[in-house]
């Protein structure tokens, strides 16, 4: 036990905790060994010898004029031959001897400072990285658990999980590997710092080492976006309008970014010049894809609608959706993709949405239809006239509320209803009969009225000198209407029209002041 301090010593420079909190586990491990070893029910303390550096054990008692508990009081003559001033009331130490612990006792007294050892180990790691999550990191790999890695950091261990582990990347024991600390945690049972190869933050830090313009503030880093392994989008700004963002970032022939790609085993980045407005960002964001134009649909929500030409489509969609799911992580918002033929399609269909066809079922009220019945079928989704008259009587009494006797009624609403137009259709019959009868008769009207016209024509026109005699049926004609209508020389006759009397035969009639037909 005299060499155990030197021991406390060397250990809390090697694990770089204060010397003080392995010596109080040390004597907490002392007093539970003791416990375990003595039995008893008495009061422990565990010191430090300051002269030789060697850890005392002591039972504490009470010093008292009469004893009732001999686990942890002592009287005054007890007393007075260990402490020459004891006095009543005062606490008295009596010396126990640390070898009669034995070895079982040894293994728990090791197993408490281990721990004791581990949880400041914790407090002492945790107070110094918990402040550097995202900070880069050189470590070395130290040892493979399953599909975790044990990095070195120098002063302590890290974790590198599988989930944080780029796709395209694998490692042995001893390589060096820069990565970003993720988190820092003390409740862990192996190491707090865990270390991460798939965040952003990796590629935002390898930007910050290899271009002096964002190490110096110029141009400022606005986003990332990554799918570790496969695509990576990082958003830029410039300060100075003097300097090309993205530009910096490429380098003069790409060197710049071809060293971060081949840190990152070959991952390809795409550098995005950031803009305050979401339109034009979100137009640099999903390129390659050449975008016709974005539209705001909900900006409280931060939502917006795409459109690209139909072979952009899947340029722009990208493989299994990655260049839009990235672009949407990149803005913050959501983003919705259409071909012009989709959004034809959609604005086609909302413009045939507006109108609705079918009349509405309340207009049945009119023709016998209850209100109550009217609203049963509303409630039921029956909203038209139309859609009501093409349900079966089976579809109409799985409505709650129709019975069979409501179904005949629904029924006669809606042959009153179509009867309104059948009978107007009805009611027109008789002219289309007589328009059929006029053309029927049209050829025999016809010929009447061009026999009227040829007749009248030979009233008219005097016979030529040389003519003979003229027909006899002509001269009757004549004869007649002189001998009703004389007429002075020289007047021409009066014009003859053609009337119908309703049947299919034609008269000559002259007009008023004219001669009957004889």
């Amino acid at each position: 036990m005299e060499t155990i301090y030197q021991s406390i010593e060397m250990l809390s420079k090697e694990k770089g905790i204060d010397v003080q909190i392995v010596l109080d586990a040390v004597k907490d491990a002392m007093l539970i060994a003791a416990r375990k070893h003595f039995r008893t029910e008495e009061d422990y303390v565990a010191d430090v010898d300051d002269k030789s550096g060697a850890l005392r054990l002591y039972a504490v008692k009470k010093a008292v004029e009469q004893v009732t508990d001999p686990a942890k009081e002592i009287t005054l003559a007890q007393a007075l031959k260990i402490k020459p001033d004891a006095e009543i009331g005062c606490e008295v130490r009596i010396e126990k001897p640390t070898e009669a612990l034995g070895r079982i006792s040894a293994q728990t007294a090791k197993q408490v400072i281990f721990q004791k050892v581990r949880e400041a180990e914790r407090e002492t790691v945790y107070a110094e990285y918990s402040g550097r999550v995202g900070e880069l990191v050189n470590c070395t790999v130290k040892r493979i658990e399953g599909p975790d890695l044990i990095l070195d950091m120098g002063k302590t261990e890290a974790r590198l999980p599988k989930k944080e582990q780029s796709k395209l990347e694998s490692f042995t024991i001893g390589d060096r590997v820069r990565c970003v600390i993720r988190l820092v945690d003390k409740s862990s049972k192996g190491p707090g710092v865990v270390v991460s190869r798939a965040a952003p933050e990796l590629v935002m830090r390898l930007f910050e080492q290899e271009v002096p313009e964002i190490y110096d503030s110029t141009v400022v880093i606005k986003g990332c976006a990554r799918e570790a392994g496969e695509r990576t989008k990082i958003a830029v700004h410039s300060r100075d309008r003097d300097v090309d963002s993205v530009g910096a970032c490429v380098g003069m022939k790409g060197m710049r970014v071809q060293s971060i790609i081949r840190e990152l085993r070959g991952e390809k980045i795409d550098i995005i010049e950031f803009s305050d407005d979401p339109v034009t960002f979100a137009t640099h964001a999903l390129s390659p894809a050449k975008i016709s134009r974005v539209s705001i649909v909900d900006a409280s929500e931060k939502h917006m609608e795409v459109i690209v030409d139909d072979s952009q489509l899947s340029l722009a969609i990208g493989k299994k959706g990655q260049n839009v799911r990235l672009a949407a992580k990149l803005l913050g918002w959501k983003i919705d993709i259409k071909s012009e033929e989709e959004k034809r399609q959609e604005v086609e269909s909302q413009m045939a949405a507006l109108t609705v066809p079918g009349a509405p079922v309340s207009v049945l009220i009119d023709y016998g239809l209850g209100d109550q019945l009217a609203e049963k079928l509303l409630e039921a989704g029956v909203s038209t006239v139309e859609k009501l008259g093409s349900m079966t009587p089976e579809q109409l009494e799985e409505i709650p509320g129709i019975e069979p006797e409501l179904v005949e009624k629904i029924q006669l609403a809606v042959n009153h209803y179509y009867s309104q137009f059948e009978s107007g259709e009805a009611g027109g019959a008789p002219a289309s009969e007589a328009a059929a009868e006029v053309q029927e008769q049209a050829p025999e009207i016809e010929g009447a009225a061009e026999s009227a016209e040829e007749t009248a024509a030979a009233l008219e026109e005097p016979p030529e000198a040389d003519e003979i005699s003229a027909p006899e049926e002509t001269k009757d004609v004549e004869t007649a209407e002189t001998q009703a209508n004389p007429q002075p020389e020289g007047t021409e006759s009066d014009t003859i029209k053609v009337s119908q009397q309703g049947d299919d035969s034609g008269s000559l009639e002259p007009e008023a002041g004219g001669g009957q037909e004889s």
